[in-house]
């Protein structure tokens, strides 16, 4: 009918709301201000972090860091002071329990007053512990009228309790609440992504898979050094990556073999001592060195083979590192690691003794053609690009603050 207000008005609404979704995008700041949340800054975490501020500074963001001061050896300290020039918003590091206690409230309030100084627009927290500071120091700021989005990478974290077992249910519970404060969760791998949905539930807010990215300079070969042993160990001294499997394996590997192996081990940690003990035990003190942490590409020359014997991963740096630097490699078939190499990959193994034993053996026996299973180049690269890994978690970011 003429004059009839009904006939234009779902267009005319329609156009305007794309003109104000429009006009967000727009008003959406070219250079954001992006603050890093998280507890430990050694391993894949910080790795993590490190690649990404750099890729983001190099976008022309301005960009901080705030993490515990508590843990982290000189190797940590040399890569701070490399990172701190390009980061306009700083290094801020203050003390952060490892596990929830009395000692949070006060860590958290320090926390908070540093990046309330910060005014980030995005806060992206990475593990347990970040990952809960981020979200509710934004959702603080928010409070204040600040305009900030919450970000969470989970890094594997709580995700690797069991849901049966009442800590798991604890840190499950507090996930899915935590949820209600974030704008945004990002996952490395699709193995996370589906423990998430299996241990927590289906995600509330949106969400994106982006797995961990190399560097063109990590895709060149490292070369063995001339007294180079069999094996390498490399990461963090604790159960979790499994070096006592390693040490175990090791000697049973000696057995099926009928010789002595030499191997290396690379980390440090607070169950450290109790790795050594444990090789003195089995009558490998000579055979195993132990060494201070040091770069991964390093650490690579050291030995012909690498074996990760992780128990539990998300996506694990020092798979990519290894691989891209053209060594050979034993991991264990846990968290994203099959899906860098394939799910059938006759490399991976069971994070069980006698299954390592088993493939260590192998390995050394024939390396030619162990050699030969690897993931090509290629592919590699083609999945696992740093320049990939930053454009999809800043097109995550804007996502957030649109």
């Amino acid at each position: 009918m003429p004059g009839s207000p009904v006939a234009g008005a779902l267009p005319v609404r329609a156009a305007a709301a794309t003109r104000s979704r429009d006009a967000a995008v727009t008003a959406a700041p070219a250079s954001l201000r992006i603050v890093h949340c998280f507890r430990s800054p050694v391993g894949g975490i910080f790795r993590h972090v490190r690649d990404l501020a750099e890729a983001q500074v190099a976008a022309g963001h301005q960009v901080g860091i705030v993490c515990d001061s508590t843990t982290g050896g000189d190797l940590e300290e040399r890569l701070f002071d490399a990172l701190k020039p390009s980061l306009s918003l700083g290094v801020s590091r203050t003390p952060m329990q490892r596990h929830i206690g009395p000692g949070d409230l006060a860590s958290a309030w320090r926390g908070y007053k540093i990046i309330k100084e910060l005014q980030p627009d995005i806060l992206h927290g990475h593990g347990a512990k970040g990952g809960v500071y981020a979200r509710v120091f934004g959702s603080l700021l928010r409070v204040y009228r600040y305009r900030v989005a919450r970000l969470y990478t989970a890094h594997g974290g709580s995700l690797h309790y069991d849901e049966t077992s009442a800590t798991g249910r604890v840190f499950f519970g507090l996930e899915r609440m935590m949820e209600r404060f974030t704008d945004h969760l990002l996952f490395v791998s699709e193995f996370e992504r589906q423990a998430f949905r299996h241990k927590v539930g289906e995600p509330y807010p949106p969400s994106s898979l982006v797995y961990n990215g190399l560097r063109d300079s990590e895709f060149e070969p490292v070369a063995l050094s001339p007294d180079a042993a069999d094996f390498l160990y490399i990461g963090m001294m604790r159960d979790l990556k499994g070096p006592d499997l390693f040490i175990d394996a090791l000697a049973q590997a000696e057995i099926r073999l009928g010789r002595d192996i030499r191997a290396v081990m690379v980390g440090g940690g607070d169950d450290l001592p109790r790795y050594k003990a444990q090789a003195a035990r089995l009558g490998l003190e000579d055979r195993v060195a132990f060494l201070s942490p040091m770069p991964a590409r390093q650490a690579f020359a050291l030995a012909g083979i690498i074996v990760v014997p992780s128990r539990a991963e998300a996506m694990p740096y020092i798979v990519l590192e290894a691989l891209a630097a053209g060594k050979s490699m034993i991991a264990t078939a846990v968290g994203g690691i099959p899906e860098i190499f394939g799910a059938s990959s006759p490399a991976l193994v069971h994070p069980e003794v006698g299954a390592l034993a088993a493939k260590m053996a192998e390995a050394v026996a024939d390396p030619d053609a162990f050699a030969a299973l690897m993931p090509q180049e290629e592919d590699l690269r083609a999945r696992f690009g740093a320049d990939v890994m930053a454009k999809e978690i800043e097109r995550a970011y804007f996502s957030a603050l649109g």
